[in-house]
């Protein structure tokens, strides 16, 4: 359990080190400062919100900038913070989505803006249950892994929410950091709220094909692409990247791994969700 609380507003005042690692948008505005502090850390959503991390990551305490609301805090904590803490925990956590098929949970890895919300909320609306938006953890069992459910919600763009959302979907506050809508599960958006088996990865390419195609990965590959999707807190603790390294090894060596690539066309996405249920049902 994380002991999550907000203290007052404050503005964020100069801090004297540099940080250990930042997160920019494409066209290189700062994102996200990590910085070690009290023996834990800071981070640092510029004009935003800082959050201090316990060296242990059992509690994170957060300080807004005045006049900022408490759903941008809550949604910084929910998809960027926890996560974080989550895998300073041991916990396997990536920028993924997954939604539940025949029982089992197929999940959709991708660089931002590749569409992996998108193909999660096609799903959602379409008599499919979703896991998770963003955020994936990745449990291991006796017999493979399994998915743990997040929050019951999915963030769009203005063009995806036209194509799937249904007018009258409720929606949380708008933020005003981000033009994305954030949908609430309901009737209208299926959400699985039980932990489901991992029954298939798919690593979305970036859509400039003539078709949809799929490529069994090797388990070498399959790492590769799981590092890069994989959120970690501390990118220098070495005892921590080392039993992150052989977690996800262990992972990428179930044979489940697939490349998954089809033309970014909504009104393709119905075919789309066949041939991925399909191939996720058959024995590979």
């Amino acid at each position: 359990m994380i002991d999550f609380s907000v203290l007052a507003a404050r503005a964020q005042a100069p801090v004297a080190i540099e940080p250990f690692h930042t997160w920019t948008f494409p066209d290189g505005t700062l994102w996200t400062a990590f910085y070690r502090a009290n023996d834990g850390y800071l981070l640092r959503f510029p004009d935003l919100a800082d959050f201090q991390v316990s060296a242990d990551a059992l509690h994170v305490t957060s300080f807004p900038v005045p006049e900022v609301s408490d759903a941008t805090v809550r949604h910084l904590y929910l998809n960027q913070v926890l996560p974080l803490v989550l895998s300073k925990q041991g916990k396997l956590v990536f920028h993924a989505s997954a939604v539940e098929v025949a029982g089992g949970a197929i999940a959709f890895a991708a660089e931002s803006g590749y569409g992996k919300s998108t193909l999660a909320a096609s799903f959602a609306v379409s008599g499919f249950r979703f896991l998770t938006d963003d955020g994936l953890v990745v449990e291991p069992t006796a017999d493979g892994h399994r998915i743990l459910p997040s929050h019951p919600s999915i963030r769009l763009w203005e063009d995806s929410e036209a194509a799937l959302i249904a007018p009258g979907v409720r929606t949380a506050p708008a933020l005003p950091f981000t033009p994305k809508s954030r949908f609430l599960a309901g009737d209208e958006i299926r959400f699985c709220d039980q932990p489901r088996p991992l029954r298939r990865v798919y690593f979305l390419g970036n859509g400039k094909v003539a078709t949809l195609a799929f490529q069994r990965l090797s388990a070498a590959e399959a790492l590769v692409e799981w590092v890069k999707h994989s959120f970690l807190l501390d990118v220098e603790e070495k005892p921590r990247l080392a039993s992150h390294f052989d977690q996800v090894a262990k992972l990428a060596n179930q044979p489940i791994h697939y490349r998954l690539d089809y033309p970014r066309r909504f009104e393709e996405l119905a075919w789309v969700r066949a041939a991925i249920v399909e191939q996720a049902r058959s024995e590979g």
